[in-house]
């Protein structure tokens, strides 16, 4: 075993080597390209007369070679740390990395999070008939929860929001009586359906949160379903009319007993417009609730929730896909509301709770494979952040994918005459033929062959090719030859136009040792009988050959 690692560690040194020998490359760019391993030297009299690809190699073997330090071109992977601006739970907060093709880089993070911090707790409400006894609840415990989440947060603030349905058929009675009183049937004063209603941004004064719950009816609708998908993503994304801070914890609080309506839904009422994802209030109300489809999936709430939490009576799977939620199951007429707040804030928070003296520290490798299509040096820009903060680190890549030497023109990537020769006959395989068969270039006497989207072109001329021969059972000259100048020329042991023939005879000798028995040649491995009167294997069976008398003497 240690002697296998040992030749596959020599095989890849070796291997990594030679990635910088090509005759191929004529520019430091192309050296750089190759890989990390390589480098160029730019040094004027470097290895005079010799080819112009000789300046690449590794760095080793460019000093080996007498090219001083100076004068080699190797751009490192170079990881750089901002300090200066402060953090209060990830740090660093900005990074600048220099790659190049081929390096990798590494970088740790260090999170820290804050044991008693800021929440923002936002309620929203289905208010269809059937939350009467959840709603009467929440007027009632919503005071008394935001006390108790004092325990767990240093600043700790609430807002409303209500929805129930599209309101628009077959999801709500479109009667004139009914849309001013859904309820009329009942003796009920009820408020008109909505999608989704801003009510109460997020605030401090709990004496205006309880007087805005106390305010609050219920509405209603025709099916089962509601509207819960639509109003959480206008809660979401409508972060400047909701309220929600950048330095605060995030909390969704959906109470409904009903699952939500989802995408293909929306066409029963005739409403096809995608959706787009965007804040839509007018006057503190969903504006496109009737004109756009509700979202496919709940994971399209993925990206908008990052750090938001849901509870739900119902639709718990769907609820689940979304990352960082927490469901729960609501008592009747909402008794555990309180103690289901705090356990789901306690969950989201077990890592804070475990870890808030300690420090977490997190190994982030970023890796760069080729340069971009445009090419010169670029600037990427990623974040990271860990779910459910709001810092994150800000990582600035740039793409090393040029050569200092080129700004001041002193590469010396210019082959002269004496470098490189000028005449193509060394890239003809006959003064008739064209240069490289016509699908490549000669450079520097050698054929750089085309590339194709057919497949592979190569050889020392480009004459062969693995397309434009003839294909047996999927493989190009039936895997037993080359395809060279649109022939399949076969290997050993193979003959025929598509060297799909054996050119062994010994599949037709019968136990006389004769082939096909005398009466046939071998053709492609398989007897033809010379006597259409034969058949068999081995031309061995002819019932009709001889008279009965015969047969019998």
């Amino acid at each position: 075993m240690l002697l296998l690692l040992l030749v596959l560690v020599l095989v890849r040194s070796d291997s990594a080597e030679n990635r910088c020998l090509s005759s191929l490359i004529s520019t430091c760019e192309d050296c750089l390209r190759r890989g990390p391993e390589c480098a160029w030297c730019s040094q004027e009299r470097f290895l005079d007369g010799a080819h112009v690809s000789q300046r690449c190699g590794s760095v080793s073997d460019l000093r080996v070679r007498g090219c001083e330090e100076a004068f080699i071109e190797n751009p490192n992977v170079k990881v750089e740390v901002n300090a200066t601006i402060s953090s209060t739970q990830v740090s660093p907060r900005e990074i600048n990395i220099h790659l190049r093709p081929g390096g990798e880089a590494m970088f740790v993070i260090e999170v820290q999070q804050l044991e008693r911090y800021p929440v923002d707790l936002y309620y929203l409400v289905d208010v269809s008939a059937s939350m009467q006894d959840n709603l009467d609840q929440l007027k009632t415990a919503g005071l008394a929860l935001s006390h108790q989440m004092k325990e767990h947060s240093s600043d700790f603030r609430v807002g409303f929001g209500s929805f129930v349905d599209k309101p628009v058929s077959p999801y709500i009675d479109v009667h004139p009586s009914k849309l001013l009183n859904p309820c009329s049937d009942y003796e009920v004063h009820c408020r008109p359906a909505h999608g989704f209603i801003h009510v109460l941004p997020i605030t401090q004064n709990m004496t205006e949160f309880t007087r805005v719950i106390q305010e609050q009816r219920i509405s209603g609708n025709m099916d089962t379903p509601e509207g819960g998908f639509d109003a959480m993503l206008q809660a979401t994304v409508c972060q400047k009319d909701i309220g929600w801070r950048p330095e605060a914890k995030h909390l969704l609080l959906v109470m409904t007993d009903q699952p939500s309506h989802l995408a293909l839904d929306s066409k029963l009422a005739g409403i096809v417009v995608p959706h787009d994802g965007r804040c839509h209030l007018e006057d503190n109300i969903y504006s496109q609730t009737t004109t756009m489809v509700r979202l496919t999936k709940p994971k399209h709430l993925t990206h908008k929730t990052s750090d938001a939490k849901l509870w739900s009576r119902s639709n718990l799977d769907l609820l689940d896909l979304i990352p960082g939620s927490y469901v729960g199951r609501l008592f009747p007429k909402a008794s555990n509301l309180k103690d289901l707040v705090v356990h789901a804030y306690k969950v989201n928070m077990v890592f804070v709770l475990c870890l808030s003296r300690l420090k977490v520290f997190f190994k982030v490798t970023v890796g760069m494979s080729c340069c971009p299509a445009e090419g010169g040096d670029q600037d990427v820009l990623m974040s990271v952040r860990p779910v459910g903060f709001n810092e994150s680190v800000t990582v600035r890549i740039r793409q090393d994918c040029g050569c200092g030497c080129t700004e001041t023109g002193r590469c010396h990537d210019d082959a002269g005459p004496s470098a490189c020769p000028t005449e193509t006959d060394v890239c003809r395989a006959d003064r008739s033929e064209p240069v490289c068969s016509g699908r490549g270039a000669c450079k520097c006497g050698t054929c750089v062959c085309d590339s194709s989207r057919l497949g592979n072109i190569y050889g020392k001329f480009c004459e062969m090719d693995d397309f434009s021969c003839p294909y047996v059972k999927g493989l190009v000259c039936g895997g037993h030859g080359q395809c060279v100048s649109s022939e399949c020329v076969c290997l050993p042991g193979w003959t025929g136009e598509t060297c799909d023939c054996p050119a062994s005879t010994e599949s037709c000798v019968s136990d006389d040792g004769l082939i096909c028995s005398g009466w046939g040649k071998c053709v492609c491995g398989e007897c033809v009988c010379d006597d259409s009167r034969r058949s068999g294997a081995l031309c061995e069976k002819c019932p009709i050959c001889d008279s009965s008398c015969q047969s019998h003497w």
